[in-house]
């Protein structure tokens, strides 16, 4: 998907609202967390993507290096369970516990959210500011294999540049990783 393809909340566009259930028993809503957090990351993942599995060590020092900033990254699965048996609110609970996450972690059951996002694949993250606004979409750093070899770390440097209330410099890039499973035909990629 070429960002002149691009579907879904655009940059500089707010971001849809959710009320979703997470892995800890509580209640996750988007408007409640902007009124605490001056940065708001929602990463969509999956539970048997390899990207993802690549990653998460990545987004968890991510979560630790800005938690005492006013940044709060929230991991979303909205894979259709029926499709993709792995990604079950059970298995949600059991990768949390596993990958000991320090971030939330939602179900977006009725896909809802992932379709107003646009969201392609996993994991993508979507950067707002304290408004709600979209400010970064794409990848989280330039190397999914090798994070020694990482030369551009996007969401790092989108996260610091909102802190310091600068405008982001690369809003867009274009996702390495799995595919959404998607419930009906119409939204496969």
């Amino acid at each position: 998907m070429s960002s002149t393809e691009m579907t879904g909340t655009e940059i500089d566009n707010y971001a849809p609202d959710f009320e979703l259930p997470g892995v800890d028993g509580e209640v996750h809503h988007l408007a409640r967390y902007l009124e605490t957090f001056k940065v708001v990351c929602v990463i969509f993942l999956s539970n048997q993507c390899p990207e993802v599995d690549l990653y998460i060590e990545r987004i968890k020092q991510l979560q630790k290096y800005f938690q005492n900033q006013g940044v709060i990254i929230i991991g979303m699965n909205a894979n259709d369970a029926m499709i993709s048996p792995t990604d079950s609110f059970e298995k949600m609970k059991e990768f949390a516990a596993n990958n000991q996450l320090n971030f939330p972690y939602i179900r977006d059951v009725t896909q809802d959210v992932a379709e107003s996002f646009g969201v392609d694949k996993t994991p993508e993250a979507f950067l707002l500011d304290r408004e709600g606004k979209l400010r970064y979409r794409g990848l989280i750093d330039d190397n999914v294999n090798q994070p020694e070899a990482v030369k551009i770390a996007y969401l790092h440097q989108a996260i610091a540049q909102l802190l310091q209330d600068e405008e982001v410099t690369k809003s867009y890039t274009e996702v390495v990783g799995c595919s959404i499973k998607w419930r009906c035909s119409t939204m496969n990629n």
